[in-house]
């Protein structure tokens, strides 16, 4: 999925959702552009939703489709399809690979994972959409641990600290999906309330 300069989408959604964006820099550019402008009169709820509806969108690199697929599944629970939906989008192999910090950014992962870098239960997988449960064995493949996408691993992942659905042993390279992803205590730029107001109109 193409995407244009990560600067100005973050901008125009007013929201760091890009690694890119979540810097000293663009914080700082952010407050004097907040400073310079005159308030504006609240938009209307559609353009609200529309914003928060790509932030999510974007933030997990899919397109309209795939992320309308995703929302339409979690709708199916009645009970509660925001955490459902969470759950779905951080089951996903490029997400787990990116929680257990082998890659600095979503994009990176997912590359990663098209490229065939991770293994589940053993076997190469390239599909960055793959479900991943809590009885997989994720890990760097074999003949890719020598790769420059690994270098300093261990010395990046002293500094990392994974959620705590996900667990990733250094020297073994191997990991797992300790327990379904959970929204409760994440401090996520996304209001998925809105999502789903959005989809359902």
């Amino acid at each position: 999925m193409k995407l244009g300069p990560k600067y100005k989408i973050c901008k125009r959604l007013g929201s760091p959702i890009f690694e890119k964006c979540q810097t000293q820099a663009f914080q700082i550019s952010a407050s004097k552009r907040a400073a310079g402008k005159r308030p504006k009169r609240g938009g209307s709820e559609f353009q609200k939703q529309l914003i928060e509806k790509q932030k999510l969108r974007l933030l997990y690199g899919l397109t309209e489709k795939q992320f309308s697929n995703y929302v339409k599944k979690a709708l199916q629970n009645h009970v509660n399809p925001q955490e459902t939906l969470f759950q779905s989008l951080e089951e996903r192999l490029d997400s787990v690979a990116y929680r257990m910090g082998l890659s600095k950014t979503r994009r990176m992962a997912r590359q990663m994972v098209s490229h065939g870098h991770i293994t589940v239960n053993g076997r190469r997988v390239t599909i960055p959409s793959y479900h991943v449960k809590t009885t997989d064995k994720i890990a760097v493949r074999e003949g890719s641990r020598s790769s420059v996408l690994f270098e300093s691993l261990t010395d990046r992942l002293q500094e990392y600290k994974s959620p705590a659905w996900v667990q990733f042993n250094t020297k073994a390279l191997t990991g797992m999906l300790k327990t379904k992803p959970t929204l409760e205590g994440q401090d996520a730029p996304v209001d998925i309330r809105a999502v789903f107001e959005y989809y359902t109109r």
